[in-house]
């Protein structure tokens, strides 16, 4: 069986992540574009951002199928099928809605091992996520963790991908 492409795609917000991810998606022709949305409408700021992806999804020339799961992100593995294309937006927010949860070392392996899960049984996973490690370590304890975990977790997944990209202005560079 051959493993789908993992693509990793990190960026400043509103730096074009999103829409570059939509576009090199659909051009992988995938049996199906799936988009995993990690976002949770907690406020009018939010409720924008989800809205406004959506607009952009139902404008694009290829239907998608979107799950909302902004957590416990292994739950999606029976709704994917064989040669899915798969677009998870994003690490970001799936890291602070999980943090709240604890148990930070088994839901970080559990991520991992569904992502493998994943390769195994679509054509590719394209995940997004937010660059939050340009700044300083924060001095609140909190924030300071989300920071580390946050590092550690992109410097896994870029490991494993096949490609990794970073958004500025809404052009890409390619890394990896």
């Amino acid at each position: 069986m051959v493993r789908g492409k993992l693509v990793f795609i990190t960026g400043g917000v509103r730096s074009g992540k999103s829409s570059f991810a939509e576009y090199y998606l659909m051009d992988k022709r995938a049996n199906r574009n799936v988009y995993i949305a990690s976002g949770v409408a907690v406020d009018k700021e939010m409720k924008e951002r989800i809205k406004r992806h959506q607009v952009d999804r139902k404008s694009y020339p290829v239907e998608w199928v979107t799950i909302e799961q902004p957590r416990n992100l292994e739950q999606i593995i029976p709704k994917i099928q064989k040669d899915d294309g798969i677009l998870w937006d994003c690490v970001t927010t799936w890291l602070a809605n999980e943090l709240y949860e604890g148990q930070m070392e088994k839901v970080e392996q559990q991520l991992y091992e569904t992502i493998d899960q994943l390769l195994k049984k679509t054509k590719i996973v394209v995940i997004v996520s937010n660059e939050v490690l340009d700044e300083p370590v924060s001095k609140y304890e909190f924030t300071a963790l989300y920071q580390a975990w946050i590092g550690q977790i992109h410097q896994k997944l870029v490991s494993k991908a096949d490609h990794a990209f970073e958004m500025e202005y809404g052009v890409s560079h390619q890394w990896k």
